[in-house]
């Protein structure tokens, strides 16, 4: 009586272990065909990341099929659970639509490519590098080396920034707030020297405009505040994490030479004024 069990367990076992090896030895040949090709042929390898995972859904899909097929009992659950296309169907309809939902989303960002591997993106509150992309979901890594698991769908309702698309280059505003006393004219130069020095600042100007006397960080006064003047300077960096470390040392060279020049940097003031004068 068991020699039919140990037969299907045999055969079930096959199936098993063919699909993983199938799934592992295609995922490690996609790999070497990446790393070998893709730089010389100058393709995407998000589209392979996301071949790799359909490769390996398809496979286990074919085994669990296989599974069912060899093992009569199982083939007739599977033929009465078909055939009875009522509540269970409307019950799978709703727990794959979510699935089905994050399969498709998947399939147009590889086609339409609003970002790819190790682009920078920002979605909703994250920011971070694409890692990789599956069938169901995108991992990001962020600059917290954590990493962030959203839905295919869930993205693909969501407005995308993408630092890396077609040019990863940065112009970041940096604002610098000064008195109404200080000079206008030596804040800009101390700005601009500041900016112009920093390993990170990139040039931006074609030939033409660097004969014409164009400067390379442009700084504008772009606002007057209820104590301070409001000054943006204009710095352009090679990608978004150049250009916040940039940032993060500009303001304090900047305020370093503020400091050594007489440039005030103002800090909210308040008047208090008592209604009843306290007796002394």
């Amino acid at each position: 009586m068991n020699q039919p069990f140990f037969k299907y367990a045999f055969v079930c076992g096959l199936i098993i272990i063919g699909a993983i090896t199938t799934s592992t030895l295609l995922r490690k040949s996609l790999n070497l065909f990446i790393k070998k090709n893709s730089g010389s042929l100058r393709t995407d390898p998000t589209k392979y990341n996301f071949l790799k995972n359909a490769v390996s859904f398809i496979i286990y899909s074919g085994a669990l099929f296989g599974i069912f097929y060899t093992i009569p009992q199982l083939r007739a659950l599977g033929t009465t659970l078909f055939a009875s296309a009522g509540i269970l169907a409307a019950i799978l309809g709703f727990a794959s639509q979510a699935a089905f939902s994050n399969i498709i989303s998947g399939i147009f960002i590889v086609i339409f490519k609003p970002f790819r591997v190790d682009d920078i993106i920002e979605v909703g509150e994250f920011m971070g590098e694409v890692e990789d992309i599956t069938l169901r979901h995108t991992i990001i890594r962020d600059f917290e080396n954590r990493r962030v698991i959203i839905p295919n769908s869930n993205i693909s309702a969501e407005n995308i920034k993408n630092s890396s698309i077609t040019d990863q280059r940065i112009n970041k505003r940096i604002f610098f707030g000064i008195s109404y006393d200080s000079d206008i004219e030596l804040a800009t130069k101390i700005i601009r020297e500041e900016a112009e020095k920093h390993p990170s600042c990139q040039e931006w100007r074609t030939s033409k405009q660097i004969e014409q006397g164009e400067p390379k960080v442009y700084i504008r006064l772009v606002s007057f505040g209820d104590s301070s003047v409001n000054l943006r300077a204009n710095v352009w960096a090679a990608g978004p994490i150049e250009a916040f470390e940039m940032e993060c040392d500009l303001n304090k060279s900047v305020k370093k030479r503020f400091d050594a020049e007489g440039i005030e940097i103002p800090f909210p003031h308040r008047t208090l004024v008592y209604k009843n004068k306290p007796a002394s």
